[in-house]
């Protein structure tokens, strides 16, 4: 029931993300900002305590699970790097901008929302409290899927109309892929090294990818201030959960 209810949350997130950006075009660093900072802080305060948790109860080698982070981070770096390489030499080259670029990226990212919806129901696998956690970093980092799947497509020259269909489809993949993880139990030991390759996938997206996109146009104390504040919001969610 929570996975289902949380996951519906992530469609809201991703979906109001969207819209914030088609509205404020122009104003969302410090969003971004305090993105990254949730998302460092849900890593350092939850995720790494979880593992640590589970090698000790279980008596699991240490090496697979980070080594499984490592993945994690450099998978989706790769991802990114080579799917979406060629959107982003488009950026540098506004006459060459063309719609479908912008729509191969959404679909990029639709398909990383529906792994952030597997990570919700595969962290309710580990315990409740991991899997509320993982829902919050994943309610955080889908506003911001919202933002890059709207600004992707209206970069690229796509219509308003139809960067709105892209990010419902967006929203609605984290849904897709909590409720595929009802149908199937994993063991103890995959679920650590999921763990471990979520851990790197959100350290790679707040520090890679979200972070310097917030500083993209100036950096400031204020920017700063968001991502301490958003790693605050972290620990004191995983104190009182």
């Amino acid at each position: 029931m929570w996975v289902i209810l949380l996951s519906v949350l992530t469609f809201f997130s991703t979906f109001l993300g969207g819209l914030f950006a088609l509205r404020f075009k122009n104003q969302l660093s410090g969003i971004m900002a305090f993105a990254a900072g949730v998302l460092l802080g849900v890593v350092g305060f939850d995720i790494f305590p979880e593992i640590i948790e589970q090698i000790r109860t279980h008596n699991f080698k240490t090496a697979p699970i980070m080594i499984s982070l490592v993945l994690g981070f450099l998978i989706f770096h790769v991802l990114e790097k080579t799917i979406l390489i060629h959107c982003a030499h488009e950026h540098d080259y506004a006459e060459h901008k063309h719609p479908h670029v912008g729509v191969l990226s959404a679909l990029a990212l639709a398909g990383h929302s529906f792994m952030d919806g597997v990570g919700i129901g595969l962290g309710f696998q580990v315990s409740a409290s991991i899997g509320i956690i993982v829902a919050i970093a994943v309610i955080a980092h889908d506003f911001t899927d919202g933002m890059n799947t709207v600004a992707f497509m209206i970069t690229n020259h796509n219509s308003d109309k139809r960067s709105k269909r892209f990010l419902l489809l967006d929203a609605v993949a984290p849904i897709l892929g909590a409720a595929s993880t009802l149908f199937v139990r994993i063991s103890p030991h995959f679920l650590v090294l999921y763990l471990g390759f979520f851990a790197g996938f959100l350290l790679y997206i707040g520090a890679s990818d979200i972070l310097p996109e917030a500083h993209s146009k100036r950096s400031s104390y204020k920017l700063i201030a968001l991502t301490v504040l958003g790693a605050a919001f972290a620990f004191a969610a995983v104190t009182f959960i």
